[in-house]
This record gives structure tokens, sequence and C-alpha cells, in this order.
């Protein structure tokens, strides 16, 4: 009797080992539309992590030089400390500048005004 106890038991354990293992390797397959789901994301994520790159490269590569006051955008002279946008737009209108302090005497921005932004802006 104890033989075919021992028997039995190691049937049963060796069949919820081999379930176990066969359980535990098996994998669900994705589909091919579950696949370019996942593709589409991740390619979205690498757009928006890449185009975050080029900013910091961009704005890496440009701190500390001075803004050209004949070539900048909109965008970049209202960044100038106290720049607005109207006064943005009369810079661009003004254009070309030999120096940067014709924004005083063509009266774009005051002298105070000016003074905020001299060692940031130049005329080339």
């Amino acid at each position: 009797m104890n033989d075919c106890y021992s028997r039995h038991f190691y049937f049963l354990f060796t069949t919820i080992l081999l379930l176990f293992m066969f359980t535990a390797c098996t994998r669900r397959q994705d589909s091919p539309q579950e696949i370019r789901e996942k593709t589409a994301q991740a390619t979205a994520e690498a757009k928006s992590d890449a185009k975050a790159v080029a900013e910091g490269l961009r704005e890496g590569w440009n701190r500390g030089r001075p803004l050209n006051l004949n070539t900048a955008s909109k965008e970049d002279l209202i960044q100038l400390p106290g720049m607005t946008g109207e006064e943005a737009d009369h810079v661009i209108a003004g254009r070309p500048y030999g120096s940067p302090n014709e924004l005083v005497t063509r009266r774009i921005v005051s002298k105070s005004e000016y003074d905020n932004i001299s060692n940031r802006v130049e005329a080339k």
C-alpha cells in the first residue's frame, strides 16, 4: 500500500510541476494590432523626447550669447527682461540696426529698459 501511495504522490507532484512550468513559461503573443499600437506609442514618446532634446540643445547653445536685434524672432525678443510684445513688434519693424543703442535713439525702449537688456543684445 505504501508503494502505491508513493507512486500516486510522485505522479501528482510531477503533473503539478509540469503544469506550473508550462503555465509559467507560456507567454501570450501580442496581436499585430497591439504591436502597431505599442510601436506608435513608443515612436510618439521618442519624438517628444527628441524635440525636448533639440530645444535644450538650442537653448544651451544660445545661452550667454547676445541676441541679434536684426534677426531675432518676436518670441526671442519677448524673452528679454521687460520686453513687451508691442515693443518686440517695433524692434522688428525698425530693422536693420547698426548698434543696439538705436533702440533708445529711435524711442523703441526707454533708457532704463535698454540698460536692463544692453548686455543681452547686439546688432550685426
